[in-house]
C-alpha cells in the first residue's frame, strides 16, 4: 500500500522558513515523480512543486519559484520542500503526493493524506 505522511509544518512570521518532509512507505521514490500541493481554506488545490526522481529535474509554481526548493534524501527515503520567505498566501494545508508523470506531477498516485498545517503569519 502506498503511503506518503507529511510534516513539518507550523506557523512562522513572514519572512521565515520551514522545512517540510514527506516521508514514504510501500513506495520507492525514484520510480515517481514527487509532488507537494497546498490547498488554502475556499481555494482549489494547487500544485507547488514537482521533482522528477529519474533526473532530478523540478517544476515550481510562479508563486514561489525562488523561494522553496524540493530535494529528495535517497537514504531516508524522503522528500523535502524548503520553504523561505514565506508570505501570507503561503498560509496553506500542504500534501505531497507521488505520480506516474514525473515532469509534470499530473497522474497522482496513492490518495490525499492529512497533509501537514503551514500557517505565516503578518
Amino acid at each position: 500500500e502506498v503511503q506518503l505522511v507529511e510534516s513539518g509544518g507550523g506557523l512562522v512570521q513572514a519572512g521565515g522558513s520551514l522545512r517540510l518532509s514527506c516521508a514514504a512507505s510501500g513506495f520507492t521514490f525514484a520510480d515517481y515523480g514527487i509532488g507537494w500541493f497546498r490547498q488554502a481554506p475556499g481555494k482549489e488545490r494547487e500544485k507547488v512543486s514537482c521533482l522528477n526522481s529519474r533526473d532530478g529535474s523540478q517544476y515550481y509554481a510562479d508563486s514561489v519559484k525562488g523561494r522553496f526548493t524540493i530535494s529528495r534524501d535517497n537514504d531516508k527515503n524522503t522528500v523535502s520542500l524548503q520553504m523561505n520567505s514565506l508570505k501570507r498566501e503561503d498560509s496553506a494545508v500542504y500534501y505531497c503526493r507521488g505520480s506516474l508523470s514525473r515532469t509534470s506531477c499530473s497522474i497522482l498516485v496513492g490518495s490525499w493524506g492529512q497533509g501537514t498545517q503551514v500557517t505565516v503569519s503578518s
